[in-house]
């Protein structure tokens, strides 16, 4: 059986293609509960993409709180270890307030998380599977990536001082040129250091090209490594064929205190916010008392809402009127003429001027007429 995409919303059609993508390299379905005790987002609250939370109070009196992320139910129950691999996808609702800042809503997420034993191909595989999620929404779309420990060597190299580190990364992230030279004079960094750190903000442009650009300005051991790590990526997705449209950003941080590597946010043309975020996250890991390594994503189902809405400009179809001198026969035959190809049809007796549609059309005795096309 054949389902039309017409039943589906937007973020419906993606969850679905999205299940079949992660299916297809053997990532197993993962199931959460609707709610958790509040003690585990309140104590991570900065690595949510919303710190507001909906809390309830259970019978036997703990306070709980409906989910508003899926990753840290996962790491809460994973037996994975360092040795071995735990790969999982979701496809969940979770509750929490939109980016339009209008209440909280239940909203479709879906997503994936490799954890336990993470080498350089594993996480080139969930890079590259965030990579075939975007291309199944639209094929115009755009990866942008980073590296933590990049930057983090970077800072470490300049003699930037670690309780400093998140200002310096809020300048970076809103390519702050001129506020990032006032912090660099301000703690006394030297003009060389702020040279290259101000470079490394201005950095957009394609993997390839941004691994040459930036190579003159390692400096330490942490930046070498953090480097190897992104040409090693690079090599592996160029296998994949999976390269041309991923971009390096270092504006793209996150907080230091969950995530130490690789990070990347994805966008489609049309949608004004990312619709795609993830990373390595081995330090939230190491927070919840959990030695292993971990990466994935999650898909904001949510910001597709409106995304491919002109292709829904119309209610239906066809409408399709009838008169008094119409005989049943006749209706059939004009809903099954006018609804070839999957198209929708609505039978009225009269007009109701509230419904949208492509086409008006009336069966009287003499026939099917069509009194209106719309483009």
């Amino acid at each position: 059986m054949t389902l039309s995409d017409k039943l589906f919303k937007e973020e419906e059609r993606a969850a679905y293609k999205l299940r079949e993508l992660y299916r297809k390299y053997g990532y197993l379905q993962y199931k959460v509960s609707k709610f958790e005790e509040y003690d585990l987002y309140a104590r991570n609250k900065s690595f949510l993409v919303s710190d507001k939370l909906l809390t309830f109070t259970d019978t036997n009196g703990k306070l709980m709180a409906l989910k508003p992320d899926v990753t840290l139910s996962i790491i809460k129950n994973v037996v994975a270890n360092e040795k071995s691999s735990y790969k999982v996808y979701y496809d969940e609702k979770v509750y929490r307030t939109t980016t339009s800042g209008d209440g909280f809503r239940e909203i479709m997420q879906t997503g994936l998380e490799s954890i336990g034993a993470i080498d350089s191909f594993s996480q080139s595989e969930v890079i590259m599977l965030a990579m075939r999620s975007l291309e199944n929404i639209s094929e115009d779309y755009i990866l942008d990536i980073s590296n933590m420990k990049l930057l983090e060597g970077l800072f470490e190299s300049a003699g930037i001082d670690a309780s400093l580190m998140s200002e310096i990364l809020s300048l970076i992230g809103s390519k702050n040129i001129s506020a990032i030279k006032s912090f660099c004079r301000r703690e006394g960094v030297s003009v060389d250091a702020e040279d290259r750190i101000c470079q490394f903000a201005s950095c957009y442009m394609p993997i390839e090209n941004a691994l040459e650009e930036i190579k003159p300005l390692l400096v330490g051991e942490k930046m070498l490594s953090a480097y190897s790590e992104l040409c090693e990526l690079y090599e592996i997705l160029k296998l994949y064929g999976s390269t041309e449209k991923l971009y390096v950003d270092f504006s793209i941080v996150n907080d230091m205190n969950y995530y130490d590597g690789i990070i990347f946010k994805g966008f489609i043309n049309g949608i004004f916010d990312s619709v795609l975020s993830g990373g390595r996250y081995d330090r939230l890991m190491e927070k919840l008392g959990k030695k292993m390594g971990a990466i994935g994503f999650a898909v904001y189902l949510d910001r597709l809402e409106r995304f491919g809405a002109e292709n829904d400009a119309y209610e239906v179809d066809a409408l399709l009127l009838y008169d008094d001198s119409a005989e049943a026969k006749d209706i059939i035959s004009a809903v099954r003429k006018l609804g070839a190809d999957g198209k929708t049809v609505r039978v009225l007796n009269t007009l109701d001027k509230s419904i949208s549609y492509k086409m008006l059309a009336v069966i009287r005795k003499g026939g099917l007429e069509i009194l209106e096309e719309n483009d």
